[in-house]
């Protein structure tokens, strides 16, 4: 009877793939017309909260725009990038609308930041730096060393990057890649590397790649224990459903938005674990600057000191930054960030010149150094004050609703709440030091939404009286209000479609008041969800194959473990072996009171199964690009012990996809 359980249905159980999954739409809605999305206009509140906004800040300050326009070598009025089944990875165009008085539909100050944003193309920087700019979520740097370019964060997708590079050669000259540096492990800055340099040249040309300690681990365990979650919650923080319109997405405050085509990572031939460490790297001198633990869990800036130029990664930038990702990540230590940029100054106070690797640089030494000092009090501001509060018993949701930056702060442009926010940054904070529980007994154990929204509608004495009441509050502007009581009909009732309507329109001004570019995609998201539902594809691995290669397969392992049913494997102990025949490496997987645990170790003989399987297969399968018929006669896959066994261990495991409700139940 074993016999007859093929191996290669054990193997789609166990990855969860049994045939290639088709590419998932690129910019899914983004060519959808307003009335399409079903977006309402501005309320009469909006207008007026957004004129209020443009009377306290000075938007007419040209100095960001003469900046950003500063060194323009060429500008391609038709960025236009496909892939190559004609997918769209990237497309500036379609940013055109953003231009002139900012609509009543969008913050003033957000559309300040996406204008400035909007300018693209090739500039230099100083004398042998240079720098293209909105071909991607990120910047891509290229310093001229003596044989060819180094690059700084070759973006998001190779065909960004690819683009990207070609674009330089055109007007710079046709010179090879010398030498890459990844400034930290987000993948909008190592992710297209693939487009600028294949591993095959990288090998034979002994290519230096320059990136920080733990790079290759960090950058690949948050995309594969946790890549699922944030994929989709991605989909929010960067509207990727939305049309590009008024009164949809405009940019996400950091740059436009991430470019989603192929992915990508190189090995490091060389990390940084010190500050101050020195290398002359291609016959330029570089001074790097160690910051795990800043804006990313792996990150190094660095210094020019010939050129008198700092590069500042993603440590500094145009914006106030994340404390934490709406997306969802490790909250960021906001006294540690702060450090890291004093540091800065103390180290390279001298500078002339700032990049980074997003937005526009700044020229002059005095004007450097008041923008370093303002992002670095700004952190240590959220940090030193959110504790304050705190030990005066004020809980996150209390705090984030009082805590005002000092005039000094927040009419400074590079601290505004583009990207993070003062209010869900403060919270982060609170979360660092104390957790999500604000010490109050009601909120140790609150019931889930579905119930919580039923006993809610039964007290407001139904569903027709809850939605009378957030109509009147929606009519008075009391927009935060009607989301969060009509959420709780939503969550009680999801087919009334009254309440998503309604819930949706209240989105929709929440949205269009919004300064933070992803506060914005995400209200606006969740309207168009509860207006057209959720998406129809899941997440596409296969995209990632070449970084899903130079993962360590831990990290693999450890997102097996997150996959198991505890519920289901309670009772059960089995021992499985998983040796890569290819790699000469096993694993022992253990299970055992409904966890698994895995060992690097030679296989268990008393296992009840052993599965042999080549890494690349095993990464063909987990990626659905090659499925049960494509694989009926290979060689690559052999089990032995009991097939019957394995059948019932891997039905233990989930199979997430990526589609889960976030509006709805």
């Amino acid at each position: 009877m074993r016999q007859l359980i093929p191996t290669m249905l054990i193997l789609a159980l166990a990855l969860g793939a049994c045939s290639p999954k088709k590419q998932a739409p690129r910019f899914t809605g983004a060519n959808l017309p307003p009335d399409v999305a079903g977006n309402t206009a501005p309320s009469e509140q909006t207008a007026a909260l957004n004129a209020s906004v443009a009377e306290a800040l000075p938007l007419s300050d040209p100095q960001d725009f003469e900046d950003a326009k500063r060194g323009l070598i060429a500008s391609d009025v038709n960025l236009r990038v496909e892939g190559a089944e004609g997918t769209v990875i990237w497309d500036m165009p379609a940013y055109g609308f953003v231009d002139g008085e900012a609509p009543e539909s969008v913050n003033p100050s957000l559309w300040r930041q996406a204008r400035l944003n909007n300018i693209h193309g090739l500039f230099e920087v100083t004398k042998g730096v240079y720098q293209l700019r909105g071909y991607d979520l990120a910047n891509m740097s290229l310093i001229e060393g003596q044989t060819g370019w180094i690059v700084v964060d070759p973006l998001t997708a190779e065909e960004t990057a690819r683009a990207a590079i070609a674009f330089a050669r055109e007007h710079l000259g046709d010179k090879p890649v010398s030498a890459v540096i990844f400034t930290h492990s987000h993948i909008d800055h190592f992710g297209g590397v693939l487009g600028i340099l294949t591993p095959e040249e990288a090998e034979e040309r002994k290519v230096p790649i320059i990136a920080p300690e733990l790079f290759i681990d960090e950058a690949t365990s948050e995309n594969i224990v946790a890549g699922v979650t944030m994929s989709r919650r991605a989909l929010y923080m960067f509207g990727l459903r939305l049309p590009r319109t008024e009164r949809g997405h405009v940019g996400s405050g950091l740059g436009k938005g991430p470019a989603h085509g192929t992915f990508g990572i190189l090995q490091p031939t060389e990390t940084i674990s010190r500050t101050t460490t020195e290398l002359t790297i291609d016959g330029v001198k570089f001074v790097f600057q160690n910051a795990p633990g800043s804006e990313a869990p792996s990150e190094l800036t660095f210094y020019l000191p010939d050129l008198k130029t700092f590069c500042g990664a993603e440590v500094v930038s145009h914006n106030m930054h994340n404390l934490y990702t709406l997306r969802g990540a490790k909250v960021r230590d906001a006294l540690k960030w702060s450090g890291y940029i004093d540091e800065v100054i103390a180290l390279f106070g001298d500078a002339e010149v700032y990049f980074g690797s997003h937005h526009w640089p700044v020229w002059g030494n005095e004007r450097i150094l008041g923008f370093l000092e303002k992002q670095r009090d700004t952190y240590k501001y959220i940090n030193d004050q959110t504790l304050r509060l705190a030990l005066h018993g004020y809980t996150p949701r209390e705090i984030s609703e009082q805590l005002k930056l000092p005039e000094s702060l927040r009419t400074s442009f590079p601290n505004r709440g583009y990207y993070g926010t003062l209010k869900h940054n403060a919270k982060a904070v609170y979360q660092r030091y104390f957790g999500w529980y604000d010490g109050n007994p009601a909120n140790l154990d609150p019931l889930p939404p579905t119930e919580a929204g039923a006993k809610y509608v039964e007290l407001a004495g139904g569903a027709a009286n809850l939605l009378k009441g957030a109509q009147a509050a929606y009519d008075d502007g009391d927009y935060r209000w009607v989301a969060e009581v009509v959420n709780h009909l939503v969550f009680a009732d999801p087919d009334n479609q009254e309440a998503r309507e309604l819930l949706a329109r209240a989105y929709d001004q929440l949205g269009y008041q919004a300064e933070s570019g992803p506060w914005r995609d995400v209200y606006l998201t969740g309207a168009f969800e509860l207006r057209h539902g959720g998406p129809d594809e899941g997440i596409d691995l296969a995209s990632a194959m070449d970084m899903l290669k130079q993962a360590p397969l831990e990290r693999f392992l450890d997102a097996m473990a997150a996959r198991l049913n505890g519920p289901e494997a309670e009772g059960k102990e089995m021992v499985v072996n998983l040796v890569f025949s290819d790699l000469g490496t096993s694993y022992v997987l253990e299970l055992k009171n409904s966890v698994l645990r895995h060992y690097k170790r030679d296989p268990d003989p008393d296992a009840n199964a052993t599965l042999r399987i080549t890494h690349d297969l095993y990464l063909q399968m987990a990626t659905g690009k090659v499925g049960i018929k494509d694989t009926v006669f290979t060689d690559d896959l052999k089990v032995e012990g009991s097939r019957i066994d394995l059948v019932r261990f891997f039905r233990l495991f989930d199979k997430p996809d990526g589609k889960f409700n976030i509006v709805i139940p």
